[in-house]
């Protein structure tokens, strides 16, 4: 894994804003890199800045970059970037593949096995969006990180 932050990969905290990325080059390891990165980057923000973090948001961050940076694996050649930023409460995740053709979510089909990656992302996300680029895109999902699913879902 490559970072493209000075530092090493560190939070650059920028105007309430904290933030970092890296280029995942595209080996065996680089999904489960990107997974330990969101963590290891949601529980920095908890002890150096204070910022508050429920288990299931970072539950959910870590299943949502699986998800995005498999999938950008899967059909975009060459490295895949990935960039994490907090605004107020809410995690953007970022990912940012070459393949210039936007994901479509499958109908719903319980028999189908696999390909319900996207589908789960949109389910657990607060925001979902996919962004042409004049190079691939910029597929985005954003998390509050005090989610919590409250007494219903318990």
């Amino acid at each position: 894994m490559k970072s493209l932050i000075e530092g090493g990969g560190r939070m650059a905290p920028q105007r309430g804003r904290i933030e970092t990325a890296v280029a995942l080059e595209g080996d065996a390891y680089c999904i489960a890199e990107a997974r330990h990165l969101s963590a290891d980057f949601l529980a920095e923000a908890q002890s150096e800045h204070g910022l508050p973090v429920t288990a299931r948001a970072m539950d959910l961050t870590q299943l949502v970059v699986s998800e995005l940076v498999t999938n950008a694996m899967k059909y975009a050649p060459g490295p895949v970037l990935l960039d994490l930023r907090i605004v107020g409460g809410t995690l953007e995740v970022s990912v940012w593949d070459s393949d210039p053709v936007l994901p479509v979510a499958k109908a719903t089909d319980p028999g189908r096995v696999g390909q319900h990656g996207l589908e789960i992302v949109m389910a657990v996300c607060e925001d979902f969006e996919v962004r042409k680029e004049p190079v691939g895109k910029h597929v985005t999902a954003r998390i509050a990180l005090l989610t919590d699913p409250g007494p219903a879902s318990r």
